[in-house]
């Protein structure tokens, strides 16, 4: 008799133990109704009258499945994302939803849906951030009365069809040239004006013409060419350059 009881208090004993992990948190019921929370660390249960769910306090790394959007500029694209989210209430996790995991996956798909339909796809490729900002609010605004709070919402993947792709590339390219065309133009412009002021000066100094003729020459003879042609009036550049040389000696 005494060993039957012996026994009956340690199935007692065995049953009412539980052990709650530093990142687990245990929702207890009494006779069905929610008493509390407990944990971590060694919980004991009354026996039959009372029972825990364990519940993870750990982030969790949710991928929302890759699925077809149209938008706002009726582009259809396949968008994939992923989010991070965490139980902040153990009680309302597991009182106020049946599945708080599936429930979460389900108002993600949702929400990307049609938070992605509100933006262009110029919008969508540009402000990834701000959308990303957007849909975490819109998920968070629905997880909190379930006690979880949902950390961060990030699109990973953005599959454009084959004819956008080649549209966009051809606009990209067609941008490159656009661009090399402008840096040409303004170089040419630049260098006009660089002539310009050229001109001014030689016009001042017209002797300064004649030894730039001069220096042309010699750099042309560095090149070991046969034949070098004489402007017609370098007789008379020689004569001025002379002549000026001339001068400088009488008066020095």
């Amino acid at each position: 008799m005494v060993i039957i009881l012996l026994i009956i208090l340690a199935f007692l004993f065995f049953i009412s133990v539980r052990i709650v992990n530093e990142y687990e948190r245990g929702v207890i019921f009494f006779l069905g109704r929610f008493t509390g929370v407990r944990g971590p660390g060694l919980i004991i249960l009354i026996p039959i009258f009372e029972r825990m769910v364990k519940v993870s306090l750990r982030t969790v790394t949710m991928e929302i499945p890759s699925q077809k959007i149209i938008t706002k500029d009726n582009v259809s694209i396949d968008i994939a994302a992923v989010a991070y989210y965490h139980v902040v209430d153990p009680g309302k996790s597991v009182v106020a939803i049946e599945n708080v995991n599936v429930a979460i996956n389900q108002i993600s798909q949702t929400t990307v849906r049609n938070v992605i339909g509100q933006f262009e796809l110029d919008q969508l490729l540009s402000k990834t951030a701000e959308i990303n900002k957007q849909i975490k609010e819109v998920i968070d605004g629905h997880t909190e009365p379930w006690g979880v709070q949902v950390t961060a919402v990030e699109i990973k993947d953005i599959t454009l069809p084959d004819n956008m792709q080649r549209a966009m590339a051809k606009e990209a390219e067609a941008e490159r040239e656009r661009r090399a065309k402008i840096v040409a133009a303004e170089g040419e412009m630049q260098a006009a004006a660089k002539l310009a002021e050229a001109s001014d000066v030689i016009s001042k100094h017209p002797i300064a013409l004649q030894l730039r003729t001069l220096q042309t020459m010699a750099e042309i003879s560095t090149e070991k060419n046969s034949t070098i042609i004489f402007p017609a009036q370098f007789m008379t550049t020689v004569q001025e350059v002379l002549k000026t040389v001339a001068k400088d000696s009488i008066k020095a």
